[in-house]
């Protein structure tokens, strides 16, 4: 029986000198070949792309209330805004309903998506779909109507106008 010889390697301080048969060359050399044919045929997707489709935040879909001795899902596309009345939060629809909600307006805003809801004031959460228009007002604020009426005057106050218009305008 033949003994095949083994790959001769041979050490140095420097480094490891490997003697490879001229099969072995060409035959690396093909799949160098192929796995770059591969990646020119199909395209690697951007990860930029990638990484902001799983980072896409999904935002809540509704809020469960009670109201008439009834559970009732509200839909968070349905909600023009919420806001607080006596230390409890209540959502307003784009009907005009009112109900309770088991949550404070911060809670609240944790789970929406930023690009549809912006905290005006301490007691106002406001839908985009819900701005009617801005106004200027005294001492740098901003007037806000909505398409539902309130029962106060929106305000922005001086600190949040940038944010509040950057929000408007980066749909």
């Amino acid at each position: 029986m033949k003994q095949q010889s083994a790959a001769t390697i041979i050490p140095s301080d420097r480094h490891a000198l490997h003697s490879l048969g001229a099969g072995e060359i060409t035959t690396a050399l093909k799949n160098t070949e192929d796995f770059k044919n591969f990646f020119q045929q199909h395209p690697v997707p951007n990860l930029d792309d990638l990484i902001m489709k799983l980072a896409a935040p999904v935002g809540k879909k509704s809020f469960l209330v009670f109201k008439n001795n009834k559970y009732i899902n509200v839909l968070t596309e349905n909600i023009a805004f919420f806001y607080v009345k006596y230390d409890s939060s209540i959502i307003v629809d784009f009907d005009s309903n009112e109900y309770f909600v088991n949550h404070s307006l911060k809670q609240i805003k944790n789970v929406l998506l930023a690009k549809q809801f912006f905290r005006l004031n301490k007691q106002y959460l406001v839908n985009f779909n819900a701005v009617k228009e801005v106004e200027h007002y005294f001492a740098r604020k901003l007037l806000v109507n909505l398409v539902i009426p309130a029962k106060d005057k929106l305000l922005v106050s001086k600190e949040k106008v940038t944010d509040f218009l950057h929000w408007l305008d980066n749909r």
